[in-house]
């Protein structure tokens, strides 16, 4: 039967040219369906970088952050990680912070399942510029991180946000409320409190800033934080982080942990929790004084 035969059989028939439209349709519909499917890749891991970008630290830190990463994504430690898993592979975005105005996604989801996609990911952290931003916002931090699972392009067995940062929440959503909503997401919260200076006396010093990021920070079931004590460790802790973030399983053995994090903001938030914002109310007080 000819082409114009079959379409003069589907006229004849009670809504022919509505299924003829149809007929004609499904190629282009399955096509993309299709494209979709492909698209929608299996990883181990979906892990958002969130890095903290704010003036509390000096540009040469800012470097030596950027290179840890860098060194860590390539190493053979990390790739040994991402090879063990269930699917062998993980996708990594990379999102900078600061102040409530200060969220930014410098590289985007990206695959990683070998040497050569992981060098891609770090030759583009290594062309991008340094950027650096006021304040220390926290929690929007985390709940722009969240968004960003809602463009990846993958199925993740696990999300992780592995949140960075040298000092405490002291402007916009309250750390563990953000950690709270996020948490509540099925995303699991990381921590990596920056203590690259010796603390001196200051307005945002924090002497347990890794106390800081474990009771108002972190979350999720298995959540866990590694700090980092001296600029010469970086590179170490941000690689020891990726293993451990990577190489968990998908079921967690300790499931408590997490699960107590998501009602403690409903008792009322730790004062502990809202240091940051108590510094800078003072440091405002004081300097705004006639």
């Amino acid at each position: 039967m000819t082409p114009f035969n079959i379409l003069r059989w589907l006229r004849s028939c009670a809504g022919g040219f509505r299924a003829a439209l149809v007929l004609l349709a499904l190629p282009a519909v399955t096509g993309r369906a299709d494209a979709q499917q492909k698209l929608l890749q299996e990883v181990d891991v979906a892990l958002v970088l969130a890095v903290d970008i704010s003036y509390s630290m000096d540009i040469d830190e800012q470097r030596l952050q950027r290179q840890g990463y860098m060194q860590a994504i390539t190493s053979p430690e990390v790739l040994t990680a991402i090879r063990s898993g269930l699917t062998g592979s993980i996708a990594v975005t990379y999102v900078e912070w600061a102040g409530t105005l200060s969220r930014s996604v410098l590289i985007d989801w990206h695959v990683v399942s070998d040497g050569a996609s992981a060098q891609q990911f770090a030759d583009a952290l290594g062309e991008a510029p340094i950027n650096r931003a006021y304040r220390t916002a926290i929690g929007d931090a985390l709940l722009f991180s969240a968004e960003q699972f809602d463009t990846l392009p993958h199925r993740a067995l696990r999300k992780v946000i592995d949140i960075s940062g040298d000092g405490p929440n002291n402007q916009g959503t309250y750390a563990p409320v953000a950690r709270d909503q996020v948490v509540a997401q099925g995303i699991i919260i990381n921590g990596l409190p920056l203590q690259l200076k010796d603390v001196r006396p200051g307005w945002f010093d924090m002497e347990d800033l890794d106390r800081y990021y474990e009771t108002c920070v972190i979350g999720g079931p298995g959540s866990f934080i590694v700090p980092v004590r001296g600029p010469e460790r970086f590179a170490e802790a941000v690689r020891r982080k990726l293993v451990l973030e990577i190489a968990m399983p998908v079921l967690p053995q300790r499931l408590d942990q997490g699960a107590a994090r998501l009602i403690r903001v409903s008792d009322g938030i730790d004062p502990f929790c809202l240091e940051g914002e108590r510094r800078w109310q003072q440091r405002r007080f004081i300097y705004e004084e006639p």
